[in-house]
């Protein structure tokens, strides 16, 4: 994996941070510590790095790359699966306003990482909107893997919310796959759409068979 410490310091730099180093290094170790906890088991560190990748290779399509790379920082920086609703994304977003605040960041870089951030609560992404179809894209890259992949990813989220008796947990995620299969694009970069919508709904389709079972 890829230096997360130092991408992290290039990225706050990049949108204007203008803490001392050691400021923005530990905004860094507080968001690494996050990503690192103990009960996650699908958005962790590899997620991370995934969507950070992608966002890497695809960094012309948008508009602001260097703020899709913050709110991918913070998309899941706060991740408690007991947690209703959209509240995580909501925490995560509050998350990175008050960090970036401290940081100096400027406040209209802000509220845009914000708003990115709040995106990954649905995925629903308006036509025009470059950076959140990058953030949301990337997000979802997951679900285009060769399907041992995939069911390691489906198996990682089970994990995730074993509390949840199964006939609850089949309900709830057979839900969630549906509202994805019902967005108007999976992705909206042309370039990923064209490689990845295909064998996301084949995957998406497969364990929503298995979960209706």
């Amino acid at each position: 994996m890829r230096d997360l410490a130092t991408l992290w310091r290039a990225a706050a730099r990049s949108a204007g941070a203008t803490a001392d180093d050691q400021a923005v290094d530990a905004a860094g170790s507080m968001l690494l510590a996050r990503w690192a906890e103990p009960h996650r088991r699908y958005h962790t560190l590899e997620h991370l790095g995934t969507v950070l990748a992608v966002v890497d290779e695809e960094a012309d399509r948008a508009d602001h790359p260097d703020l899709v790379r913050l709110a991918a920082w913070f998309h899941d920086a706060v991740y408690d699966p007991r947690t209703p609703g959209d509240g995580n994304e909501q925490a995560s977003a509050a998350l990175a306003v008050s960090c970036l605040g401290s940081l100096g960041v400027p406040t209209a870089a802000i509220a845009e990482v914000r708003r990115l951030v709040l995106l990954t609560a649905g995925h629903a992404v308006p036509a025009e909107d470059a950076d959140g179809a990058l953030l949301c894209d990337a997000d979802l890259a997951v679900l285009a893997g060769a399907p041992a992949a995939y069911d390691g990813y489906a198996a990682a989220v089970r994990e995730e919310y074993e509390f949840v008796p199964e006939a609850e947990f089949r309900a709830g995620r057979a839900a969630i796959l549906r509202r994805l299969l019902d967005l108007p694009a999976l992705y909206r970069i042309p370039v990923l759409a064209r490689r990845w919508t295909e064998p996301a709904r084949a995957n998406l389709i497969r364990e929503l068979g298995a979960l209706d079972r």
